[in-house]
């Protein structure tokens, strides 16, 4: 059995009946796991037994259970929303029936794996998105998904196991879950689980065991499962308290905000963004990425190419919580500077010069004039070689 680990619950029943939805929007809760098979959608289902069990209306909208046979068991006489049947490239595919939930309008509804990009033709490209909507129309939503599929952290898992992930889900999605909970499996646990046949079919088991379930990849994805669940009980704990009290909690003050300078050309803005990401949710902390648009950087004066990857670095920004600033001026430094000493910011992230020092020394340089600032701010520079998912200095 998973062993769920939530530090914010205060008990069984309390935390079960408060999935019942609010008068306007629905309730939000997220079971994240390090790994397929720790056991997210088999407690999601106990839980929804639980529901119902205690008068609550509660459905299936969407449930994978692989073929594993103790999940499909306790579907049990749950009931399920038929999915839609939808024929792509010649292929019948099944996905969630977004609008025959919203019909059925439940008051609470499973909706597995979300991070799953739907096939073209249904409402919404990401069920991430299906879920908002079903939030927004008053329903309340359990739901799960991997660590790995967290925005910001993409590079950490490519970079550590060398996996390349394209399902995510923005950072700011969580921040939404009203909980956020760990299911917890030690490494030998769930490498045992996948040896019992209770994970992948038996063929598959030998490549799994010496690739992606490997004891060091699991206890890396591990950490970074309950670090992401801890993060989520200090914003809620301090939630609690500002809305019970008025003021932050004493042990854990918000930290000032955060600001990621960016420029239009550096491929290495994503990185960048992810790292202000990690550091932003470790800290509790508001952030900002500021785009300080020079005369020389008009819409008119640069390419498509510039403009078409400075569009993506925004909106990438604004997936991982960041809240986009523009700005117009000649003096990208003197600019930054000053919108920080306005917004409360006291740490500026910005990538390392890629001009050399000669030209660092005739013409200055960006970097140069932020670390010299005189207005109390620090400054990280993150270099070239500097993973976005480096240890919080």
């Amino acid at each position: 059995m998973p062993r769920e680990s939530s530090p914010a619950a205060a008990s069984r029943e309390t935390e079960l009946l408060a999935l019942v939805p609010r008068p306007a929007r629905g309730r939000f809760k997220v079971y994240v796991g390090s790994a397929a098979g720790v056991g997210k959608t088999y407690r999601m289902l106990q839980e929804a037994h639980d529901l119902r069990r205690r008068g609550v209306d509660v459905v299936v909208g969407f449930v994978e259970t692989h073929g594993r046979a103790e999940t499909e068991a306790l579907v049990g006489d749950l009931e399920v929303v038929p999915r839609k049947q939808i024929t792509y490239r010649g292929v019948v595919l099944e996905e969630m029936d977004l609008e025959g939930i919203l019909d059925r309008r439940p008051q609470v509804v499973l909706v597995d794996e979300l991070a799953h990009t739907n096939v073209p033709g249904v409402t919404n490209t990401k069920r991430w998105e299906d879920v908002l909507h079903l939030l927004d129309t008053g329903i309340s939503v359990v739901s799960a998904v991997n660590v790995q599929h967290i925005e910001s952290l993409n590079a950490v898992v490519e970079r550590a196991l060398g996996v390349a992930v394209r399902e995510t889900v923005p950072d700011w999605m969580l921040s939404r879950a009203d909980q956020v909970v760990s299911i917890d499996l030690p490494a030998d646990e769930l490498r045992q689980r996948l040896l019992d046949g209770k994970i992948y079919a038996a063929h598959k088991v030998p490549a799994a065991l010496e690739n992606f379930f490997t004891e060091e990849n699991l206890t890396t994805l591990r950490e970074l499962a309950l670090r992401e669940v801890a993060s989520s009980v200090d914003r809620e704990r301090e939630e609690i308290v500002r809305r019970e009290t008025g003021r932050a909690p004493r042990s854990t003050t918000s930290a000032d905000r955060i600001v990621v300078a960016m420029a239009s050309h550096p491929d290495k803005t994503a990185a960048l963004l992810r790292k202000a990401s990690r550091i932003a949710g470790r800290l509790n902390s508001d952030w900002y990425c500021v785009y300080v648009q020079t005369p020389d950087e008009r819409a008119d004066r640069i390419d498509s190419t510039r403009q078409r990857r400075l569009v993506d670095n925004i909106q990438l920004a604004e997936r991982m919580g960041a809240e986009f600033v523009k700005l117009e001026d000649a003096d990208v430094a003197g600019a930054i500077c000053r919108f920080a000493a306005t917004h409360g910011v006291s740490l500026i992230l910005v990538g390392q010069s890629g001009h050399s020092r000669w030209q660092r020394f005739v013409r200055g340089s960006v970097v140069d004039r932020l670390l010299r600032n005189t207005v109390g701010l620090d400054v990280l520079v993150v270099g070239a070689g500097n993973d976005a998912t480096a240890a919080v200095p």
